[in-house]
C-alpha cells in the first residue's frame, strides 16, 4: 500500500499544500484533478523528491521515501510534464543513460520498452520526433529499474487520440502487473481510467467522482 499523509507545502506566506492525505492500493490508477496553479505538478514533484515538503509522510509497504532518497528512487518513476530528454541524442543513447546495455536490448525485444514501440524509433534523434515519440521515450527512461509507483503530471497534454491511446494501452499493462500511478491531469479519457480521483483547491484535497456531467467538473474546478 502507498501511504500519502499531512503532506504540506508552503511558498513564503502561501501554503500551497495543506495536510494532503490520500492512499494508493497496488494496480490502481489514482486521478489529481484541479485548475492551472491547484499544486498538482507540487504535490507530484515532492512525492518525486524534486522539492521538500514542509511535513508529512510518504511511504510504501511502511518505508519511508521522504527520507530515502535511494529507495524512493528504485521505487517511484516521475514522467514531468516538460520534455526532460537530451535532444541531441536518439532514443538508443538516451535510453542507455538510464539502462545497462544487457537489460535495454532485453526489453526492446519482449518487455515494458518494446510495449511502448520504443523499438520503431531507436535512432532517431529527440529532435526530430513527435510529441508522442517523445511521451514515451520519457517514459521508457523513466521505468528503469521496475519502479512499483508512476507518477505522471499531465502525460498525453497536446497529444494527438492515436498516441494517447498508445500510451493508455502501456498504463493498462503497468496496472495489469501490479503497478500503481497517480496522475495529474484534465483529460476526460484520463479521468475515465482512474480507479479514484481527487480534487486539489485551495491547498485541500477532496474526494470526487466523475458522473459524466462535465460542467459540473468545471464548476468545482474554478
Amino acid at each position: 500500500m502507498i501511504e500519502i499523509k499531512g503532506v504540506t507545502k508552503n511558498y513564503g506566506k502561501k501554503q500551497v499544500l495543506k495536510g494532503v492525505t490520500f492512499d494508493v492500493a497496488p494496480g490502481e490508477i489514482v486521478g489529481i484533478l484541479g485548475a492551472n496553479g491547484s499544486g498538482k505538478s507540487t504535490l507530484l514533484s515532492i512525492l518525486a523528491g524534486l522539492q521538500r515538503s514542509n511535513g508529512g509522510y510518504f511511504a510504501i509497504d511502511g518505508k519511508d521515501l521522504l527520507g530515502d532518497s535511494k529507495l524512493r528512487n528504485k521505487k517511484v518513476a516521475y514522467v514531468p510534464q516538460e520534455n526532460p530528454l537530451i535532444e541531441e541524442l536518439n532514443a538508443w543513447d538516451n535510453l542507455r543513460m538510464w539502462y545497462d546495455a544487457k537489460t535495454l536490448k532485453a526489453e526492446l525485444k519482449n518487455g515494458m520498452l518494446k510495449l511502448l514501440g520504443i523499438d520503431e524509433f531507436l535512432k532517431v534523434p529527440v529532435s526530430k520526433m513527435s510529441g508522442g515519440m517523445k511521451k514515451r521515450l520519457t517514459i521508457g527512461c523513466a521505468m528503469n529499474g521496475g519502479p512499483e509507483l508512476m507518477l505522471l503530471d499531465e502525460p498525453t497534454a497536446a497529444l494527438d487520440m492515436v498516441c494517447r491511446n498508445e500510451i493508455y494501452d502501456y498504463f493498462e499493462s503497468f496496472r495489469s502487473t501490479g503497478g500503481s500511478m497517480i496522475i495529474s491531469t484534465h483529460e476526460l479519457q484520463e479521468i475515465e481510467l482512474c480507479n479514484k480521483c481527487y480534487i486539489l483547491k485551495d491547498g485541500v484535497l477532496h474526494p470526487y467522482t466523475y458522473d459524466g456531467d462535465l460542467q459540473h467538473l468545471i464548476g468545482i474546478l474554478e
